[in-house]
């Protein structure tokens, strides 16, 4: 009997489709229509001329191909994060309908739960791996047009002393927001102007135009770039300025919003060595913001492929 692949090949209806009900050949079909468009390719070396091995009860074993050319096997999970993984394709296209549609993310704990997981361990490997398909390759195309730039601290609460720029105990996260666009946020490690500035030069595009608030180490940042360098100074109260009220970075300031909520009402505590994991997830988030939860999962299934994570590189 021909294998006949399951009607749900994409995520695109996915919001109408309760994705715990998937079987494994359905969560199969998905992801390989999603890696393979056209049909599979061989990850080993890239051919098309691949054939599915048949059981002796002439059904597809378990998604397994082999490649006509290298006569090496494979299935949609080689060359990806999912690759070795015992968890079941139902559980991996779940996780990651589920790490897309939650505006403040999903906890780890949650997660096992949602999934029936046995463990908390794997929960947690699970969704840092999702994140690490979220994130945006380091030779993408630099920020351009209006980009506001803009650092928050992250990390628990200070009781006494200090609080903001200079609290101890705290990460700072600095965030280059494209107006309408794109964000690149990441945890560094001072905002001296030599970090400040050498992440700007690093991300946005020379023709851009720069705003930020009154912290000393921007100055001077605006003569490296075409369209300058304009300040709002909230030290003073002024949030918004300017003839059309252009001259501000409340776009950066709702990224923050958003990260921090997640972070502190659904992750409570997220550790200094992992914050660059969870700013990839939202960053990924805010970037597909203008897409559904489902074309949201697409995209980081995407990104999956010709990336691993293994569980001792997160420990």
């Amino acid at each position: 009997m021909k294998y006949i692949p399951p009607k749900f090949e994409t995520l695109s209806e996915m919001a109408a489709i309760d994705a715990a009900r998937l079987t494994e050949d359905e969560a199969r079909a998905i992801l390989e229509k999603i890696r393979w468009p056209e049909g599979p390719v061989c990850p080993h070396c890239n051919s098309k001329n691949v054939t599915r091995i048949q059981a002796k009860s002439n059904t597809v074993r378990d998604g397994v191909i082999q490649c006509n050319e290298c006569r090496k096997q494979f299935t949609v999970t080689v060359g990806t994060i999912m690759h070795r993984s015992h968890i079941t394709l139902r559980q991996w296209v779940q996780a990651y309908y589920s790490m897309c549609s939650h505006k403040k993310g999903v906890s780890a704990l949650q997660l096992q739960r949602n999934l029936g997981l046995h463990s908390y361990k794997a929960a947690w490997h699970l969704a840092h791996r999702i994140r690490f398909a979220m994130r945006e390759e380091p030779l993408a195309s630099a920020l351009s047009g209006t980009i506001e730039a803009d650092e928050t601290y992250i990390g628990g609460k200070t009781h006494g002393g200090k609080r903001g720029r200079g609290a101890p105990k705290k990460t700072v996260v600095l965030a280059l927001v494209e107006r309408k666009g794109r964000v690149r946020a990441r945890p560094i490690e001072t905002v001296s102007a030599k970090e400040l500035k050498g992440a700007i030069r690093e991300n946005v595009d020379k023709g851009a135009r720069i705003m930020t608030d009154e912290l000393g180490s921007y100055k001077g940042i605006g003569k490296e770039f075409d369209g300058g360098h304009k300040v709002v100074r909230h030290g003073i109260g002024e949030y918004v300025r300017g003839e059309n009220h252009e001259i501000h970075v409340n776009g950066a300031e709702s990224y923050f919003a958003l990260l921090k909520r997640g972070i502190h009402g659904t992750f409570h505590h997220v550790s200094k060595k992992h914050l660059h994991r969870y700013c990839d997830e939202f960053n990924f988030r805010w970037d597909e913001r203008k897409t559904t939860d489902g074309e949201r999962a697409v995209a980081a299934i995407k990104g999956s492929e010709g990336k691993r994570l293994v569980y001792r590189a997160t420990t």
